[in-house]
């Protein structure tokens, strides 16, 4: 992982953990494993434990690492490092994406309930004019009840935040090809197709995977079939929107968004989403930061105490799911 991640995601009850359960040494973090240190560790190590920041774990390291047979990922996706020569060794994989979905969860419910009080426009307005208005009478759609979130992929995120919405006076649509209408149903959502989900929705939040097939999921033509007034929430991958599309709507006032993904993942600096009223612009921030970091840390430190006890991860990652996940 990154060096300088690793005090920031290791808390003291965490290592104290670790250490006690493994023969570990917190001062041994590499982001790069062809240097002196990193090969030697490598000779030795029987469960690499990673986070933000590893490189990938290819054939040349699996070879300097003759005894490697687990990858803890404290972290999100394992993607970027867990490489086809891991699959054909046979690791064990498990990642943390479970732990780092609750904050984004929690920051798209919380961006959910705002966009559905106009909050951004509410907040300009009084800021602008200070003095209470009658936010009836110029919002008079404004509120969250019976009004339509549309959910785009069942993910992990998704599901929590389904789960978290689900006891507000909602109606909560679903598209997600692999979700049959029983299984939508029992999570408590009408499952739609994502066309009539953009036209209907008052709120549309995206948590597909990031994958060839999902590029501008949601296109030009379908962010034209959401209604006046609608938001568009994304906390996935910049890539799953037409940006450039969606900068017309938001600069024509049609829609608002809330997004803290974009293409690329930091903008250039005259980007009219920095100044557009419409827009909830953040820094990639809906995923675990400071004390949440250590959620993801213990939830490792919880698999490495199943595998010493010899018993299969609780969240293990499969090779044949990898291709419909983030």
């Amino acid at each position: 992982m990154h060096p300088t991640l690793a005090p920031q995601l290791l808390d003291p009850l965490t290592l104290g953990r670790l250490t006690g359960l493994a023969s570990f040494d917190p001062a041994v973090v590499v982001d790069d494993f062809s240097t002196p240190e990193a090969v030697a560790a490598l000779a030795d190590t029987e469960v690499i434990l990673s986070s933000w920041g590893c490189p990938p774990i290819d054939a040349g390291v699996l070879a300097a690492a003759p005894r490697l047979r687990a990858v803890i990922h404290a972290a999100g996706s394992v993607k970027h490092h867990v490489t086809d020569a891991c699959w054909e060794r046979g690791l064990q994989v498990t990642s943390a994406a479970w732990a780092n979905a609750l904050p984004v969860a929690e920051y798209t419910v919380a961006a959910v309930l705002f966009a559905n009080k106009q909050i951004l426009r509410l907040a300009a307005e009084y800021r602008q004019h200070r003095t209470p208005g009658d936010w009836s009478q110029s919002y008079p759609t404004i509120g969250n009840y019976r009004r339509t979130v549309g959910i785009v992929g069942a993910s992990r995120i998704g599901r929590r935040v389904i789960e978290l919405l689900r006891p507000y006076d909602l109606d909560l649509l679903l598209h997600d090809p692999y979700v049959d209408a029983e299984q939508a149903a029992a999570l408590g959502t009408r499952p739609v197709g994502l066309d009539e989900l953009c036209g209907q929705s008052d709120v549309v939040s995206v948590h597909a995977p990031e994958l060839p097939a999902t590029r501008h999921l949601i296109d030009r033509r379908r962010l034209a079939l959401m209604k006046d007034g609608a938001t568009l929430i994304n906390t996935s991958r910049g890539s799953l929107i037409d940006q450039d599309a969606l900068i017309e709507e938001l600069a024509a006032d049609r829609l608002n968004a809330v997004l803290d993904v974009t293409t690329p993942d930091v903008l250039p600096a005259d980007s009219p989403l920095y100044d557009l009223p419409n827009v909830l612009l953040t820094p990639h921030a809906a995923g675990s930061l400071g004390s949440e970091l250590h959620r993801m840390a213990g939830a490792a430190a919880d698999e490495l105490a199943r595998y010493a006890a010899g018993l299969p991860f609780a969240h293990p990652v499969l090779p044949g799911d990898i291709h419909r996940s983030a």
